[in-house]
């Protein structure tokens, strides 16, 4: 492409050189983060834009979209894109993009690590040694895998690739989802509160937004019982926050593993000061080579739209082909 006739495209915060570098070679950028005045230059620079790049740095909702009449394409960096109105896209012929696939294995081996810390105390353990305490007597017996069974909240493709994982380990699962995944043997739970009766942990791997708000509440967890265990690599929204530290402190459930919080990356101090839970910076795919190919898919969704050919991974509820209007 010329530079006369390269599109223009707006990257709503700072992304990784891989994706600003390639992005300057195939596009007029608009960075709004070096805006004086993003209002501003966003009404600027509206009639001309046909793109946006976002990684969540804040909503990409109706209200902007709609002052960009020539907007074609959101392309978002993540699997999740509950900060993109998809709703308003489709409903407007703006089609979304995602990087399905390529974060699977990395958030799934995420998902087992955390499982296994907290199920263990690991960290717990780790700080008992860095502290000297070893040397006045060893560290206390820990619970255990062995005879739980494991409850997945969501079978899509990285749910399926926890279970893979966790199958390995010998121990039973089972999942709830709204309907039953095709090619899964895994029984079903139609009934989410049903389902952490049953089980010993709940594995939410579930989408973030309005469908999704607070699935995790006070219902689940006191279902969930006083030996069992949550593990959240979704978003932070899924989960009632106040109703888990409840349930935490009171001994409602025995502990969690928690990668992501309702509002990033602020996480509530009570949560900080309980010992008996595990707390990640919301690290689930952060390894060099997953966010490669991550911003990679990013960039091939522009490029691929950008030459007439169509996006590779529209979201679903923005199918491609679709025309503005």
């Amino acid at each position: 492409m010329t530079p006369a006739n390269k599109p223009d495209l707006i990257l709503t915060g700072p992304m990784m050189p891989l994706i600003e570098e390639q992005a300057d070679q195939l596009f007029t950028v608009h960075r709004l983060a070096k805006a004086k005045d993003r209002d501003a230059m966003i009404s600027e620079i509206a009639p001309r834009i046909r793109a946006i790049a976002t990684a969540g740095h804040f909503p990409v909702n109706g209200a902007l979209m709609e002052k960009l009449p020539k907007l074609e394409i959101v392309a978002n960096f993540g699997v999740g894109y509950d900060s993109v109105d998809v709703k308003w896209a489709g409903e407007h012929g703006v089609v979304v993009t995602n990087t399905p696939d390529v974060l699977n294995e990395e958030v799934a081996d995420t998902t087992l690590a955390l499982l296994l810390q907290t199920v263990r105390q690991l960290p717990q353990a780790e700080r008992y040694l860095r502290a000297g305490k070893w040397l006045e007597k060893p560290f206390p017996l820990s619970h255990t895998l062995r005879d739980r069974t494991v409850g997945i909240v969501g079978m899509g493709r990285i749910g399926r690739a926890i279970a893979r994982r966790v199958e390995s380990f010998g121990v039973p699962i089972v999942y709830h989802s709204r309907k039953p995944a095709t090619g899964v043997s895994y029984k079903h739970y139609p009934n989410l509160v049903a389902m952490a009766r049953d089980v010993d942990v709940l594995v939410v791997i579930v989408p973030g937004g309005a469908g999704t708000k607070n699935m995790i509440n006070a219902e689940v967890l006191k279902a969930l019982g006083p030996n069992g265990i949550l593990i959240n690599v979704a978003r932070g929204s899924v989960v009632d926050e106040p109703a888990l530290m409840e349930a935490l402190k009171s001994k409602t459930i025995l502990s969690a593993g928690l990668d992501v919080f309702a509002e990033e990356p602020r996480v509530p101090q009570a949560l900080i000061e309980m010992e008996h839970v595990v707390l990640l910076p919301h690290v689930g795919s952060a390894s060099h080579h997953t966010r490669r190919a991550m911003g990679q898919l990013l960039v091939d969704n522009l490029t691929s739209w950008a030459k007439g050919a169509g996006p590779l991974t529209p979201v679903p509820e923005t199918p491609w082909p679709t025309k503005r209007k």
